[in-house]
């Protein structure tokens, strides 16, 4: 519900400040005044397109029950605010926020019609309206309804499986080879993983063993001089025990490296060099040994996956068709109790349209290929004539029929419904029948209706008047007294008669 409307700079207006009762409010007063300017300032702070934006408009509301965003913290008391300067700006408890996700935020608790709106009878929108009413009173219906949306999710799912193991089948023989020859050329070097450091340690080795070869041949020389040290030691009377360590670590130092020149001797020295190349082949490729390694591994798990794509492809194809088979039965358990439920509409409407003076409505339901609405199509017919026929004033009073008759048994609020002089040109019957209508959409939308017809502005909670004195427009928030002048205003013009007055008084009380 809006609380409170604040705004600055608006075409003809200088600064609007409006507090709105709940239920339903109405704005009257001369063509031409600003009311539709006024409206279109709300409309464009929940991201309608309109036309012409106020220099500050701030539109303070309660909460929408389920309104929730994971972008923008959310107050229980909520402030939208656009601010015009090189350009329009949107607002959201004090955060920047985009046109576009402002409109998406808030298109399921403000609703907009005109005598332009052409929306409201596409197939989707009517079977959502009988879905909703079935939901909330036929509890089989709300069972197999769930139980069809989630097990068509699940076949579309299966079916997009089975359309993506059709496309790889076409070309199943190029993954199969290619896959194969990734395998085996990774599997033909069996890279180990630090076999390259150690093949480098032994190429570093190889090409000094000449060298270490013969210091090692000099310097064996050492050990003949020992026994004389150890003399030397003895007669000095002096511990050498040091010196016989690092002797025995010498002589085990030096055998060692015989062993290891002994070994070398033995080592290809162009094997090495090749696996070397093998394994820098497989960097250069994937990156390192151990990516190289990871990828034959998913390679290897792919080429098993091919393996099984036939028998996969079977059993989807037999799931599908089974599936396909349940939910058709299921829609067609769904189809029959929308065409029960149309007919109850139908004859609720009945008594809307006849006061109208519009023909009987008639839902006219066609089957169409498996969706996630059923196997259902619908469309609506005024007598003989579809609703692309219509005026725009007679499109929405039908459309508002439809609202007032589908209002929730619980009476759960719906959020705000903009009128913009929806009750324009028609006579007094109808009139008084689009008046019952949108009171009772008042008992669950907060409605905002700009009217020029008496019988609306009689019955709402609320009456606001708009007024242009030269280029200047104001508004003022109207008392029983000012409201009867008013009424009277709209049915006899600037200078109400006497009978005008009491018509008024009559439409109020």
């Amino acid at each position: 519900m809006i609380d409170r409307l604040y705004l600055r700079d608006l075409v003809t207006f200088d600064e609007v400040e409006l507090e709105f009762d709940k239920g339903l409010v109405v704005l009257t007063g001369p063509s031409g005044a600003g009311k539709s300017v006024l409206m279109s300032a709300i409309l464009s702070s929940f991201g309608y397109a309109t036309q012409g934006a106020a220099a500050l408009c701030e539109v303070n509301l309660v909460k929408p029950k389920g309104l929730q965003s994971e972008a923008y913290e959310l107050e229980n008391d909520m402030t939208v605010k656009t601010l015009k300067k090189e350009k329009l700006r949107y607002f959201i408890d004090g955060q920047n926020i985009s046109k576009k996700a402002l409109a998406e935020m808030f298109v399921p608790y403000v609703k907009y019609l005109s005598v332009r709106d052409r929306g409201g009878f596409e197939s989707a929108t009517l079977l959502e309206m009988i879905d909703t009413q079935l939901i909330a009173k036929d509890k089989t219906f709300k069972m197999s309804f769930k139980e069809y949306k989630k097990r068509y999710k699940n076949y579309k799912e299966k079916a997009s499986q089975l359309s993506k193991i059709k496309e790889d089948e076409a070309k199943l023989a190029e993954l199969i080879e290619f896959a194969t020859f990734e395998v085996e050329k990774i599997s033909s070097i069996n890279p180990q993983i630090r076999e390259e450091e150690e093949l480098l340690k032994v190429k570093q080795q190889l090409s000094r063993i000449d060298k270490i070869k013969d210091a090692l041949l000099n310097a064996t020389d050492i050990f003949a001089l020992e026994g004389s040290v150890e003399e030397v030691y003895r007669l000095l009377e002096k511990d050498g025990s040091l010196f016989t360590d690092a002797m025995n670590q010498l002589r085990a130092d030096f055998e060692e490296t015989e062993n290891l020149a002994d070994e070398l001797e033995d080592v290809d020295v162009e094997e090495v060099l090749d696996r070397l190349g093998d394994l820098t082949t497989l960097k250069n490729r994937y990156g390192s040994i151990e990516e190289a390694l990871v990828y034959k591994e998913a390679k290897e798990k792919e080429l098993s996956g091919y393996k099984n794509i036939e028998k996969d492809k079977s059993m989807l194809e037999s799931f599908l068709a089974l599936e396909f088979s349940e939910l058709n039965i299921i829609s067609s358990k769904l189809s029959q109790l929308r065409q029960k439920e149309a007919k109850c509409l139908e004859k609720s409407l009945a008594e809307y349209l006849t006061t109208l003076k519009l023909p009987a409505l008639s839902f006219v339901f066609s089957s169409t290929s498996l969706s996630d609405n059923g196997s259902d199509s619908l469309d609506v017919m005024l007598g003989s004539s579809k609703t692309s026929t219509l005026s725009g004033g007679e499109f929405n009073r039908v459309r508002l029929a439809l609202m007032a008759t589908t209002i929730p048994a619980d009476n759960s609020k719906q959020g705000v419904l903009i009128l913009d002089e929806i009750d324009a040109n028609v006579s007094g019957d109808e009139s008084i029948a689009i008046a019952e209508m949108i009171y009772k959409l008042a008992s669950v939308y907060q409605v905002f209706a700009i009217s020029h017809q008496p019988h609306l502005s009689a019955k709402a909670q609320q009456h606001i008047v708009v007024t242009k004195t030269g280029e200047n427009s104001k508004v003022e928030v109207l008392n029983d007294s000012t409201r009867v002048s008013e009424i009277a205003r709209i049915i006899a013009g600037e200078n109400p008669t006497a009978e005008a007055m009491e018509f008024a008084k009559k439409l109020r009380a």
